[in-house]
């Protein structure tokens, strides 16, 4: 993928709604997702190019479950699928149990 498609990629998932804040019950705060998932990634000293996170349409444990892919490097992209229980960030990585299914191009 050349830099410019994964341009193109991110600026889509932008658009599509990636900025969201929860202004109402059910609402992933994609935002606060996207931020405990760039600390964790940090403490674990891991480098990454960027991170779009989208909602996923599904929740767990009662909360909305955010989608989000991390660049790694090309073409090294890695799904994320995490919720916040209690501002704790939990991903499918940690609990495979999180649902973190195909998202659909629309």
């Amino acid at each position: 993928m050349t830099r410019a498609a994964a341009a193109g990629f991110a600026a889509a998932f932008l658009l599509a709604g990636c900025g969201g804040s929860a202004s109402k019950p059910g609402t992933p705060n994609t935002e606060a997702v996207k931020d405990a998932l760039v600390a964790r990634l940090q403490s674990k000293s891991l480098s990454y190019r960027w991170i779009v996170c989208v909602g996923a349409g599904r929740s767990f444990r009662g909360q909305p479950v955010v989608r989000c892919n991390v660049n790694f490097g090309e073409p090294h992209i890695v799904v994320y699928c995490a919720v916040l229980q209690f501002a704790r960030l939990e991903t499918n990585h940690e609990l495979p149990a999180i649902p973190c299914g195909r998202a659909s191009a629309g």
